[in-house]
């Protein structure tokens, strides 16, 4: 079945949509080539949790004969991977736990039924982090996902599974969630585009929540004109989520240009900081230098209570990660365990077994902060702090449109390196919980390789709604990036 030559390794959305719309291939075809290469490599990566080839297929042909009727659009027949926190009705949601196992959507999430409405083909659930509580994808109940550029590495997390699938060629692009550079720092580690989307932007219906104020869905593409592309298909209001904000969606790919000029970006200071990787500091400095000649003015900002982002992400976030997974308790879906006819039992025998240990640590602290003595000490002050922090943002947007930065501290570590210091492994959030605890947009594109040719990511952060201010600079530095290459 399907075109055996064709090569879907490093194959954009729009080149696929190119092939599709001159019939030089089907959606069968392309869906087929890609199984055929996730069979083949898939392996080694461990980028998919699930497959369901059959009903993948079953959505090429539905959009084959859609295109034979005249229909088109730039998803119509693309394959994409989906986080395995998303419902897809019909397909197991896992969140890679043992609690959830046995689960099958029953519906679509407000994002599935955009892209689903628009023509594209879920071929299967990606790896993550339990429940997306990680930055590796080691947490995993299932397995370890290996970083395709270098197999002794990870590839970030919680979407781990999401980015080594697209690196390693096993999608056309992939979804994603990002609580606190749950995109963008796999995006980085992998050498692939990931973008927030600002808090609101996208809907979280069907969504798993992890930390409901923090949580975004978006886009892993190989280019900032594919991300374009997939977050306008899934943008805009949601009367079922009723945190999406009632505002026109802009045309995203009208926005991308191939220069800076006129544009101010920023630069903060405290981003910039010791301990970083060296090679990561000069891939990033010479990305500032690439913005600087495409016309862009480069200023020096200030974001002075960066510095307690994490310890603020992490009380806010394991809050509300403690009271979301209060509901997974064995008695309405997935997996139970019954010792005997006490509920209370049940409860605890099922949540013991079923979660690992990243997940109960983080319940455990949620519960401690919200606790009565400790409410006011930590959960309450972290939210004053966030405000501060939000209002460095709008401080520093008053005078510049988007902020660079490093999207990581380091490249990809090796896996198993951090796994016995979450400290060390929480602080790979350092540069990326901020965007999320503003409710600003922030993106990572590639930059420059290190001289061992790891990836790294230039991370451009944007006002809330600033979406197109962000795609515009990752597009034009791209750009340049390819023609000097």
């Amino acid at each position: 079945m399907g075109d055996t030559n064709l090569d879907v390794s490093r194959l954009t959305i729009r080149e696929a949509g190119d092939l599709l719309a001159s019939g030089a291939c089907s959606a069968v075809d392309l869906t087929d080539a890609l199984l055929r290469r996730i069979q083949d490599v898939d392996s080694n990566i461990h980028a998919y949790v699930s497959l369901d080839a059959d009903f993948a297929l079953q959505q090429a042909r539905a959009a084959d004969e859609a295109r034979a009727q005249g229909k088109s659009g730039p998803l119509l027949g693309i394959p994409i991977g989906v986080k395995d926190l998303l419902n897809v009705a019909g397909q197991p949601c896992t969140c890679s736990s043992h609690i959830l196992e046995g689960y099958t959507a029953p519906y679509d999430a407000t994002v599935i039924a955009r892209l689903r409405e628009a023509g594209a083909v879920f071929v299967g659930r990606t790896n993550m982090d339990e429940f997306a509580m990680g930055s590796s994808t080691e947490n995993s109940a299932y397995m370890v996902t290996r970083n395709p550029v270098d197999l002794e590495r990870v590839p970030g997390g919680s979407s781990g599974g999401s980015a080594a699938a697209l690196a390693a060629g096993e999608a056309i692009a992939t979804l994603g969630t990002d609580t606190g550079g749950s995109i963008r720092q796999p995006a980085a580690f992998c050498g692939c585009v990931g973008l927030k989307p600002t808090y609101g932007r996208v809907s979280r219906y069907g969504l798993t929540a992890f930390a409901s104020s923090l949580d975004q869905i978006g886009p892993m593409t190989h280019t900032v004109e594919d991300a374009a592309i997939l977050l306008q298909a899934m943008a805009g209001l949601d009367t079922m989520d009723s945190t999406t904000l009632d505002v026109p969606v802009p045309d995203y790919r009208a926005a991308l240009q191939h220069d800076l000029k006129g544009m101010r970006l920023g630069l903060p200071k405290e981003y910039f900081v010791d301990g970083m990787d060296d090679a990561v500091r000069a891939s990033i400095l010479q990305a500032v230098d690439t913005c600087r000649a495409l016309g862009a003015e480069i200023v020096d900002v200030s974001l002075p209570h960066t510095e307690y982002s994490i310890a603020v992400y992490y009380i806010i976030a394991t809050a509300e990660a403690s009271a979301n997974l209060a509901r997974f308790d064995g008695v309405r879906y997935g997996r139970r365990v019954s010792p005997g006819n006490d509920p209370v039992e049940m409860y605890g025998a099922t949540r013991e077994a079923g979660f690992g240990a990243e997940v109960k640590r983080r319940i455990i602290l949620g519960t401690y902060v919200l606790s009565s003595g400790y409410y006011d000490a930590y959960y309450l002050r972290a939210q004053k702090v966030r405000r501060l922090i939000l209002q460095d943002f709008e401080n520093a947007f008053a005078t510049c449109d988007a902020l660079l930065a490093p999207a990581t501290p380091t490249p990809a570590f090796r896996v198993g390196e951090n796994t016995g210091d979450p400290l060390k492994m929480y602080l790979s959030d350092v540069f990326t919980a901020t965007a999320n605890l503003a409710g600003i947009c922030a993106m990572s594109v590639p930059s420059f390789s290190t001289s061992e040719g790891l990836p790294v990511g230039l991370q451009i952060l944007g006002p809330a709604l600033g979406e197109t201010q962000i795609l515009r600079v990752g597009h034009a530095f791209e750009q340049r990036k390819k023609a000097v290459a």
